[in-house]
């Protein structure tokens, strides 16, 4: 139980990149509103794709709060979806504005971070965790196992746990170049 509520954790303490899958979901005219997995956590990024082989056209779409969708005065728009609302509910859901039209067909892709699955120990299933994170897991789950077994203890292992996690997260990023370019045309009006 304590190793289940540490992965819950993970899960809850920042996109974890082993758990990021990409999906696929083909939309319906005139339907803005669809089911997803329940394990999904998190949307990272998501694109709609138009076409299909040579002329297969992707653009990203962009996510939208909860009040930023609840602003849009007319959500039953039709036309190619731009942005979408990700519902974190019990059973979450996505919600595309604007709402798909008769132009397509249209697939949206996603990349989804989805739950860490539960450890079943017993059954003989290993912890679903790479070798990068084992560190953590075990430390975050001395430090949980000595809360309940050695209270005097908890303080020193909260501190392995802290450490480990913070050397884990720090490699749990993609490495790539970030460019910032200023759009400076404006400014030089002539």
């Amino acid at each position: 139980m304590e190793l289940n509520l540490l992965l819950a954790r993970m899960s809850n303490l920042q996109p974890n990149l082993w758990t990021v899958n990409l999906q696929s979901l083909p939309l319906t005219d005139g339907e803005a509103t669809y089911s997803l997995p329940a394990e999904t956590v998190m949307i990272t990024n998501a694109y709609v794709s138009t076409g299909s082989g040579t002329s297969r056209v992707d653009r990203l779409i962009w996510p939208l709060s909860q009040t930023e969708y609840a602003a849009i005065a007319n959500k039953e728009a039709e036309g190619t979806p731009t942005t979408f609302w990700f519902n974190r509910g019990i059973s979450p859901t996505i919600t595309f504005y604007l709402t798909p039209d008769g132009n397509g067909p249209y697939t949206v892709y996603y990349y989804c971070v989805r739950q860490i699955q539960d450890a079943t120990l017993p059954s003989g299933l290993n912890v679903e965790v790479p070798y990068l994170w084992l560190d953590a897991l075990t430390a975050g789950l001395a430090h949980r196992l000595a809360r309940i077994y050695q209270p005097q203890l908890e303080q020193v292992r909260k501190m392995d746990a802290n450490e480990a996690w913070t050397i884990a997260a720090t490699q749990n990023v993609e490495n790539v170049s970030l460019n910032i370019t200023p759009g400076l045309g404006g400014y030089f009006v002539r």
